[in-house]
C-alpha cells in the first residue's frame, strides 16, 4: 500500500533513530507534542513513518498550515509517496472538495468545516501569520481533532514562550538542527547598498544588488528577491525585465499567484520579486535568495530565518546564497544570522551534518 520508503530510506540512513522517534511518538501516544526543526530539515519526510502507521490503522490524518502555498507544495508530494491513499488539498478557492479523505492537507481556515474528524493532527508552521495571532484558527484546530487525537506542532522559528517552556520541561519536543542532506544551512551575507528607496525613485536598482542578480540570471539559477512592501514589486519587476522579459512579481492578493509560483518552479520564470508571503513552503532546486531593504520592520528575525531557509533545500543542490541587502544593519538581521549559525553548530555536535 505504501511505496514511499525507497524514496527516503537512503536520505535518512544517518540519524534514523532520531527521525523515527520523532515520527512515531506523535501517532502512537495521545499528547501535545512539538518539534523544532531547522528550515529544510525534512520535517515532512520525518512524518511519513508515523503517518503510515496511522493510515494502516484506518485513522484519518490532517496536516494543517496557515499558508495556501504550503498546501500547494505538500499535497502533490504526499500523493506521490502515498499513491493509494485519497489525499485532499483544501484552501480558499480550491477545486478539491473531498472533505472525507483519509489524508487531508488544508489551510487552518478550512478546519472550521470539521468537527471531531481527525485521529492525527499535524500543524505546520505554527508561528506563521495568521494562525499564531488568531484564536479562532487555534480553536478550529482543536475542534477538528478527535477527543483523544495525537497532535504535533512543527516550527523552524519558535517564539520566546515556546523556547522558555521547552527549556523548563513544560513543553515536550525534539529539536532537529540539521538538514536531511547533511549540509549546513546557508549563512546570510550582509551587503550595504545605500539608499535603495532613492535609487528606485529614480528607476535604478542599487548597483551591488544589480550585479548580484545579473550574475545568477546569467547562470540560469532561479532567484527569489524579497521586498518589504507590495508597492516595490511592480517597479522592480519592470526594471528587471531588461535582464529577462520573463521576470515577474507576486504578492498575497495577486490573482495569478498560484500560476506564477507554479511557473517559477518549472523554470519558466527565472526571477520572482515577492513579499514575505513566499518566506515559507516553497522548495526550488538551486534557489538563490536576496532581500532588498532587510532593515525594514517587516523583516523580523523569524521572517529573515525563514527566508534564508529557502536556499539550499535540495538534496541534489544543497547549496545556495542568501544576501540581505540593506541601508543599515538591524538587531533582527544580526539575531537571524546568529540563529542560523547556532543551528549549524548544534547540527555538527549532533552529527547531523558532515
Amino acid at each position: 500500500m505504501f511505496t514511499w520508503r525507497n524514496q527516503v530510506d537512503g536520505i535518512y540512513s544517518v540519524g534514523r533513530t532520531l527521525y523515527t522517534r520523532c515520527a512515531l511518538l506523535f501517532c502512537l501516544e495521545f499528547f501535545r507534542y512539538s518539534r523544532l526543526a531547522t528550515c529544510g530539515a525534512g520535517k515532512t519526510e520525518m512524518l511519513f513513518y508515523g503517518m503510515e502507521e496511522a493510515l494502516r490503522k484506518g485513522e484519518r490524518v490532517c496536516i494543517a498550515t496557515p499558508r495556501t502555498d504550503v498546501v500547494l507544495e505538500l499535497a502533490p508530494r504526499l500523493q506521490k509517496v502515498f499513491p493509494n491513499v485519497n489525499v485532499a488539498s483544501l484552501y480558499g478557492g480550491s477545486e478539491d472538495r473531498e472533505k472525507d479523505a483519509a489524508l487531508v492537507v488544508a489551510t487552518t481556515h478550512q478546519l472550521l468545516r470539521y468537527y471531531r474528524a481527525f485521529h492525527v493532527m499535524i500543524v505546520d508552521e505554527i508561528d506563521a501569520f495568521p494562525y499564531h495571532a488568531d484564536q479562532m484558527l487555534q480553536y478550529a484546530v482543536q475542534q477538528a481533532m478527535k477527543e483523544k487525537a495525537a497532535r504535533i506542532y512543527l516550527t523552524a522559528t519558535p517564539d520566546e514562550k515556546w523556547k522558555r517552556n521547552f527549556r523548563s520541561g513544560k513543553q515536550k519536543g525534539i529539536i532537529v538542527s540539521g538538514r536531511y542532506h547533511r549540509h549546513p544551512l546557508p549563512v546570510p551575507l550582509f551587503c550595504w547598498c545605500g539608499n535603495w528607496k532613492k535609487s528606485l525613485h529614480h528607476k535604478r536598482i542599487p548597483r551591488l544588488l544589480l550585479q548580484w542578480l545579473k550574475m545568477y540570471v546569467s547562470k540560469k539559477y532561479p532567484i527569489f528577491l524579497f521586498v518589504p512592501h507590495v508597492r516595490y514589486i511592480e517597479e522592480l519587476s519592470l526594471i528587471l525585465k531588461t535582464l529577462d522579459p520573463r521576470i515577474d512579481g507576486v504578492h498575497a492578493e495577486d490573482p495569478m499567484r498560484k500560476e506564477k509560483v507554479a511557473a517559477f518552479r518549472k523554470g519558466e520564470i527565472p526571477l520572482l520579486v515577492t513579499t514575505t508571503i513566499l518566506e515559507r513552503g516553497v522548495t526550488v532546486k538551486n534557489l538563490q535568495v536576496a532581500v532588498l531593504g532587510a532593515e525594514e520592520e517587516i523583516f523580523s528575525e523569524s521572517a529573515l530565518v525563514q527566508i534564508a531557509g529557502r536556499a539550499g533545500r535540495s538534496f541534489e543542490e544543497p547549496y545556495g546564497e542568501v544576501v540581505y541587502f540593506h541601508c543599515g544593519k538591524t538587531e533582527a538581521m544580526v539575531r537571524a544570522k546568529r540563529h542560523i549559525q547556532s543551528m549549524n553548530k548544534k547540527a555538527k555536535e549532533q552529527g547531523l551534518i558532515d
